[in-house]
């Protein structure tokens, strides 16, 4: 009498464990996916820029300081990949749920995994996301203090003859690469983490 209504429960958690880890592997690989690219671009326009500028003011005596005010775009991207990276490990813990959801709806009850098994998977994807959100939010901050510091060294109303000055395309780029980043981290961790408070009650 008791098999049936345990078989239910296992049907129901097999059942939210998958739409739920569909749903975050969905989204953290949508995400990204924009995040990748836009720092390929980010990357690809901040080197070929750096090779091809050339210190001209138009007032003689007066040069140019190249490459000064990106050092800190440098940080920003660092930080982005790093969060690429997490999130390649917040995927696979989230394949991993899917895989879980798929054996716990399995008609054998043998191929069940444990309670124990299927709470460890969400607790390290729950962990993994906080992580890649600690990295992302990092590079994202370092990026927006370079536009910041950028945006007031702009002088108003005149031409600007430094290129390093001015807020450029690559700047935005790496920005919201990092606020793809976010998002797909905090799918992972909200997903992960939902479900494991679930089942932990």
């Amino acid at each position: 009498m008791q098999a049936a209504p345990l078989e239910s429960k296992l049907e129901r958690i097999g059942k939210i464990l998958r739409i739920t880890a569909w749903s975050s592997l969905a989204v953290q690989i949508g995400f990204g996916a924009v995040s990748v690219m836009m720092l390929l671009f980010a990357s690809a326009g901040r080197n070929f820029s750096q090779a091809n500028i050339v210190p001209r003011t138009g007032i003689p005596g007066v040069a140019v300081p190249i490459g000064q005010s990106s050092a800190g775009l440098g940080v920003g991207l660092f930080w982005a990949f790093c969060g690429i990276l997490v999130l390649l490990v917040g995927i696979y813990f989230a394949y991993r749920q899917t895989r879980l959801a798929r054996r716990l709806r399995h008609a054998d009850t043998m191929r069940h995994p444990s309670k124990s098994e299927v709470m460890t998977v969400l607790r390290w994807g729950a962990i993994v996301g906080v992580v890649g959100m600690l990295l992302t939010i990092i590079g994202g901050g370092t990026t927006l203090g370079v536009l910041f510091s950028k945006a007031i060294a702009q002088p108003r109303g005149v031409a600007i003859y430094n290129p390093n000055l001015t807020v450029r395309d690559i700047d935005i780029m790496v920005a919201m690469a990092n606020m793809s980043g976010i998002t797909a981290h905090f799918a992972g961790a909200i997903a992960s983490a939902s479900v494991f408070e679930w089942l932990h009650r």
